[in-house]
């Protein structure tokens, strides 16, 4: 499975607009594609600034390439995403899951409440 993380920056009083704009065009977006196997939309705030990341679960590169045309290493935007975002990103970055440690997992430990 391959992890893909993006990175986008707002400024902080747009931040729960951009939220919601994600929630209205790449989370839906993502759900529809082949292979794509769940996501996490990320944020913090840093003085005036809002960094979101969205890390995004994938079968394969290849499932990847095909939602973004080809290439799994482009960013995607959507229309409206400028108005948001101080900077866009070309390039986002993939890593491997080497491991994981599921939730129910959490649950069933020694000592676990």
């Amino acid at each position: 499975m391959i992890a893909r993380v993006w990175r986008g920056i707002t400024l902080k009083e747009q931040a729960d607009a951009y939220l919601e704009h994600l929630r209205q065009t790449a989370l839906p977006s993502l759900a529809q594609q082949p292979g794509q196997r769940g996501a996490y939309v990320l944020r913090r705030v840093q003085g005036e600034r809002c960094e979101f990341q969205i890390i995004s679960l994938w079968d394969s590169l290849e499932a990847i390439g095909a939602w973004t045309g080809g290439d799994p290493n482009r960013s995607v935007y959507y229309p409206e995403d400028e108005r948001f975002l101080l900077d866009m990103e070309p390039l986002v970055r993939h890593y491997e899951i080497a491991d994981a440690l599921p939730a129910a997992a959490l649950s069933a430990a020694p000592g676990a409440a």
